[in-house]
């Protein structure tokens, strides 16, 4: 087989992928996990990249982890490295982190600060806004400086997150209408002054959906989270059918103390599968933070918060991030792909910006909950993976009680592929 034989032959098997990609999940039943192949397949993985990675906005981190000119971090989205960086007059901008030369990443730290943008490779240097400045001489007199600059990726803010999208166009919608509420949410956090106090990563032998999967439901804490459960109520809304009436008293107390500081409580969704959410809900009586011990981590209040049992404010953005706001300190979360069966997933908890490291919170201790439990999920998800790769596995039901979660995200996730293959 001769290079074009091979190029038609590989054309020829991605486009039956991408057709039997939207045979199945026209087919699937909404309220049952995925055929095998949307969780192993190396070719509906790739489409998973195309469709949803590349061209979705996607959560990479917050505003105060590059508080001033030039502090940048990097990030990889399946293979697309991206560089975020915060620029001379405060604004925040990402770009693919590959050098317009001859490829080569330009910045290969996880995180650090710049004056401006040397490649490595040939010192090819641009600014902050990736207009590129110096290519040197060797590149001829028919050289134009200002057609190579750094290839820039959609980049919006708001309440500190940061999202980019790695696409050609926007995505259509009411992304904005959800940034909007998002600002409003986080303003009684003050995000441009906390700091990162402390980040973990951590390697999932996991497809990316079953990761997300694991997230949209609580039927499995009671089993497997004692540590989150120390604090963390599982139901998130008082109209749950489980939800018993101290439950309901317990919510109807924080909302008082919510409204006593103007703190905004009512729940908030957008887009179809509930793609992006808001809810802010108390913790269990008695605890201020989803420690060990239910106390705070850090002595030192976000924003204008003065009251230390204010509950948490949970924030999803699918297709990769969960997040709790608390009143001293707050976590994220990111999950994104490596491969059909790897996923990995990173947590970031930031305080007060002026907290002092050993005196106003202690980082192991302010980490211990959610490494169990991501240790926790990391063994499930991995088990999961195990069982869906056998030849016995068939898509089973989810409980609509329990798993309510997943059937919105499948919607999403299936609604989203389907729309954007369309788009082909």
């Amino acid at each position: 087989m001769n290079q074009n034989d091979l190029l038609n032959s590989t054309c020829a098997t991605i486009h039956e992928a991408r057709k039997e990609m939207a045979e199945r999940l026209e087919a699937r039943p909404a309220n049952y996990s995925l055929d095998q192949p949307l969780y192993n397949d190396p070719q509906m993985f790739r489409i998973d990249v195309e469709e949803v990675f590349q061209k979705e906005w996607l959560f990479v981190g917050m505003t105060s982890e590059i508080p001033v000119r030039g502090d940048y971090f990097t990030v990889e989205v399946a293979q697309n490295p991206v560089l975020v960086v915060r620029d001379a007059d405060g604004s925040v901008n990402a770009f693919h982190n590959t050098c317009r030369h001859r490829g080569s990443r330009i910045c290969s730290e996880h995180r650090g600060k710049v004056a401006n943008l040397v490649c490595p490779y040939h010192q090819w240097t641009y600014d902050l806004k990736g207009n590129l400045l110096f290519a040197g001489t060797e590149m001829g007199d028919s050289f134009e400086t200002q057609e190579h600059g750094l290839k820039k990726a959609f980049c919006k803010t708001a309440g500190g997150f940061i999202f980019v999208c790695l696409g050609k166009e926007e995505p259509e919608g009411d992304f904005d209408e959800f940034l909007s509420t998002l600002e409003e949410y986080m303003e009684p956090y003050d995000v441009e002054n906390t700091k990162l106090a402390v980040e973990s990563s951590m390697y999932e032998k996991a497809n990316w959906k079953l990761v997300l999967e694991n997230n949209r439901e609580c039927y499995h804490c009671s089993a497997n989270h004692p540590e989150l459960l120390n604090s963390l109520l599982e139901w998130d809304d008082t109209n749950d059918p489980r939800a018993s009436q101290e439950f309901k008293d317990h919510c109807k107390d924080q909302a008082a103390a919510w409204d006593a500081e103007g703190i905004p409580h009512e729940h908030q969704s957008f887009g179809p599968g509930l793609r992006n959410r808001i809810v802010r809900m108390p913790l269990k009586k008695g605890t201020q933070a989803m420690t060990m011990d239910g106390k705070a981590g850090c002595n030192k209040l976000l924003g204008r918060i003065k009251n230390p049992q204010m509950g948490s404010m949970r924030i999803l953005h699918l297709p990769n991030s969960w997040n709790h706001m608390q009143s001293d300190h707050f976590i994220v979360f990111r999950v994104l792909p490596i491969s059909a069966q790897e996923s990995i997933v990173t947590t970031k908890w930031f305080v007060h910006k002026d907290a002092v490291e050993g005196v106003d919170y202690d980082p192991v201790q302010l980490r211990k909950v959610w490494d169990a439990t991501n240790e926790q999920d990391r063994v499930l998800g991995e088990e999961n993976q195990r069982g869906i790769n056998s030849v016995g596995y068939q898509p089973g039901p989810y409980s609509e009680t329990f798993e309510f979660g997943i059937v919105n995200f499948m919607e999403w996730y299936s609604d989203t592929v389907q729309k954007n293959l369309k788009a082909k």
